[in-house]
Order: structure tokens, then sequence, then C-alpha cells
């Protein structure tokens, strides 16, 4: 259990067994324990970080609005605080817009990506989600204290009265357009997209995002030569409000993680 004074704030991280190093970004309002129930999995031959971002969890907010473009720059520095070169990066929902800004504004750092129920584009939401962002505001924070995920905020925060700066914050950010989709070519780290089949994102968003990495575009031929080397997975009977948590996704992304090499093998007779 360590604290990192980067960007301006002091993040809350945790490290869990060894090896190559992964980090973990929760979902909005939660915190690194998110991930509790695959932990033991992803930790299995690897260095897990988990972290709790701006505002979340350990990390006490600042008198700054939050910004997907800060966070990724706070994870970026995290690695160097941390001594690495690179790190894989595996993002839940807002963790998942994060670690996207990551690997799209310090590329060097990530060395594989995992996007774990997001969009590219802030209208590749479902419009009920849309709504929800919508409704992120004082009556919404009230509400949120019969929820477990403000039970965990209430028990880590360094300052438990933040809880409604940080849902109105976040309404903020949720609302505000975007559209990454020509930043995605400054990526260079292999990415794999993770969705469940019952998500909130539009399925046709979903294709567009994967062929914006390469994914998708043409037959793989039988030897799978023409293969992009990006990933993506569509798990059965999942929603945007539970696949963080099923061992499902440790499977599907284990194999991506721990792959010697994702190029396409090379045609036969070459």
């Amino acid at each position: 259990m360590s604290y990192a004074d980067v960007n301006g704030i002091s993040l809350y991280y945790e490290e869990h067994g060894s090896g190559r190093p992964l980090i973990l970004l929760h979902g909005g309002y939660g915190t690194g324990e998110m991930f509790a129930p695959i932990l033991p999995l992803l930790a299995g031959g690897r260095r897990v970080i988990t972290v709790d971002l701006r505002g979340h969890g350990r990390t006490a907010d600042v008198d700054r609005p939050l910004r997907f473009q800060t966070m990724g720059d706070d994870i970026a520095a995290l690695i160097g605080h941390l001594g690495l070169a690179q790190a894989d990066v595996m993002g839940y929902s807002l963790g998942a817009a994060t670690a996207l800004r990551t690997a799209i504004q310090h590329p060097d750092v990530v060395r594989r990506l995992v996007i774990v129920s997001h969009p590219v584009r802030h209208d590749g939401w479902f419009p009920q989600s849309l709504a929800g962002f919508d409704q992120m505001g004082p009556a919404f924070a009230e509400a949120m204290k019969q929820s477990p995920i403000y039970e965990v905020y209430a028990r880590v925060a360094p300052r438990v009265e933040d809880w409604p700066v940080l849902v109105g914050k976040m309404g903020t950010m949720l609302r505000q357009d975007y559209d990454w989709s020509a930043e995605v070519a400054k990526i260079t780290a292999p990415v794999m997209l993770v969705y469940g089949d019952a998500d909130s994102v539009w399925p046709a968003h979903i294709a567009e995002f994967y062929a914006l990495l390469g994914g998708g575009l043409r037959d793989a031929n039988w030897d799978g030569s023409a293969r992009s080397v990006a990933r993506l997975a569509i798990l059965p009977g999942h929603t945007h409000y539970d696949i963080a948590f099923s061992p499902d996704l440790a499977a599907a992304v284990i194999p991506f993680l721990d792959a010697a090499s994702l190029e396409p093998p090379a045609p036969m007779g070459q």
C-alpha cells in the first residue's frame, strides 16, 4: 500500500504478485478493490498494480476538474514513479478511458492495452447510459449512499465529505462530448477490446472501434497470416455492470497479456 506524488496529487496504489507489470484501473466511483474477485487470477505470474484514480477511494481530490486526459497523465507518471520503462495497462469503464488516454498521450510507456467496456466516441454509449450521466448531481450523490460503492468510499476516502464533489465532477466530465477516433492511430501497443454481449455500448460502435485498430477489416486467411494484432472479446451473459468482477474477463485477457508475440504468422512458404 503506497502513494505516488505525481501530477499534483498523491496517487494511491497497491502491488500484488511479481513478474511483468500490469496496471489495473477501476470504474467510476470505485477503487482498486473492484478487481478483488479476479485479482488472484491476474496476479498469478505477474506484478499487478491496482490504482485509486484521482478523487476516488484513498486518492484525495484536488481543486481541479476531472478530465480523462489528466488521469492518463497520472498513470504515465505512476509508471515513471515505479521506475518502469513500460507496463501493461488494463482499465474498465472510467479506467478504460484513462487507459486509452494513457496509451494515446504516452504511447512509449504502454506495452499492451486492454480496454473493457468503454467507447472511443461519446455517442458510442447507449442513450440510457447517456441519460444516466445527465442525472449525476446532488440527488444522485445522496441516492448512491445506499450503494456498496459508497460503502467502500466511506470506509477508505480521506475526506468522506467530498463524495458529492466527486459525483458532481464525474457528471460534468461524463456529459462532455468527445471523439478520440483519429487519435487511436497514436497508439503503438497491441490493443484488446472486451465487452459484454449486453454492455452499455452499441455493438456497431464496438465493431467500428475494432476496425480503427485494424481488426475485422478482411478475412484473416486460412493460416491467419492476414490477422490483425488487435483482439476483440465479447463475453456472453455479461453486462457493463458485472463484467469487471467475472473470471471470464481474466480468462479472456490473460492469453493476450501472456502471448510472446501477437504478430500474424508468416504466410506459408516464407
